[in-house]
Formats: C-alpha cells, sequence, structure tokens
C-alpha cells in the first residue's frame, strides 16, 4: 500500500482541502450527514462500507473538525455525528458535484435523485461570479500563486473609482 503524503501545509487551498476531503468515502459520509444521516450504523448500511473503513474516516472528519460527536438525540447510549461548521460549509462543494454529475453522469431522461428546496422547489444553478458581480467561467480566472507579487494599484485611482476619500467617507460632490 502507497503511503499517502500530506498536504496540509501546501500553498494551494485545493491541496489542503483535499488533504481533509479528498477521498470519495469522506465525500460520501458528508453527503449523508447533509441528509440527515447521524448514527454509524445508519452510515455504514447507506454507504455498504466496511466498518473499519467506516470507523477510520469518521474518526478522521472528527480530528479534523469537519464533523463533531454528540450524545444521540434519543438518550440512548449511542454517539451521532454531526457536522460542525467547517463541515457545514462543504455544502457547495457536495452540490457542485451533485450538478457536475447530473451534467455529464447521465443520459437524458435517465433518473437521478434531485436537490430540491425545503418546499421542494428547484434550486437554481451555481455559478461564479467577479467581485463585481459578472459571471466568470473557467477562462476568465487566474491563480495568483503564494510567491506572486500583488499587483500593485494607484492608490488615488481606487479613490475616484470608489467615490471615497481616502477616509473611507463619500467624496462631496
Amino acid at each position: 500500500m502507497v503511503k499517502r503524503i500530506s498536504l496540509a501545509g501546501a500553498d494551494c487551498p485545493v491541496a489542503r482541502a483535499l488533504d481533509v476531503i479528498g477521498d470519495w468515502w469522506s465525500l460520501l459520509i458528508i453527503r449523508d450527514a447533509f441528509d440527515g444521516v447521524r448514527r454509524f450504523g445508519d452510515f455504514q448500511s447507506g454507504l455498504t462500507i466496511a466498518k473499519g473503513m467506516l470507523a477510520s474516516r469518521l474518526r478522521d472528519l472528527v480530528e479534523r473538525g469537519v464533523l463533531e460527536t454528540r450524545p444521540a438525540s434519543d438518550g440512548s447510549a449511542y454517539r451521532e455525528y454531526v457536522l460542525t461548521e467547517r463541515g457545514r460549509g462543504l455544502f457547495l462543494v457536495i452540490v457542485a458535484l451533485r450538478q457536475w454529475g447530473e451534467d455529464h453522469l447521465y443520459r437524458p431522461g435517465e433518473p437521478h435523485s434531485t436537490l430540491v428546496d425545503t418546499r421542494g422547489g428547484a434550486v437554481a444553478r451555481l455559478d461564479l461570479r467577479s467581485g463585481d458581480g459578472g459571471a466568470l467561467g473557467w477562462d476568465d480566472t487566474r491563480v495568483r500563486k503564494a510567491d506572486e507579487e500583488p499587483p500593485r494599484f494607484n492608490r488615488k485611482v481606487l479613490r475616484r473609482a470608489s467615490g471615497k476619500h481616502s477616509s473611507g467617507l463619500p467624496r462631496a460632490t
């Protein structure tokens, strides 16, 4: 078996994120947690994952702050796995994977599960927007490397463009 290397110190946010959630079992566990699955046995039966593999993935997601354990809500001796704020922050990742899968992995008319709002309505497609609200495609963006010098801006031009004085207050007209 190949030893897994850690990407926790990488300059790339994608690499660091994959260090935490990069295997498919972890993403499926997170997906099921969003769907309300809380108990080990329910994760295991729903995913048909080996118990040892599930225990390892759950332990890792807890250690990395994606899930936390709590006493069972029914008062039994069991523990439940609940998404943390960090874990809930993965919702758009799960939605993006879902929408990509719908677009590229199903034949037209082939049945599949769908994401709807709590009233049963359709969910809008995710899209990437610039700071000024314009739609962005993959070819409208680039990654600025961690060691790359950020662009230098002329402060006067920025103030004029924003309509604000250097104090941050609106410019008198």
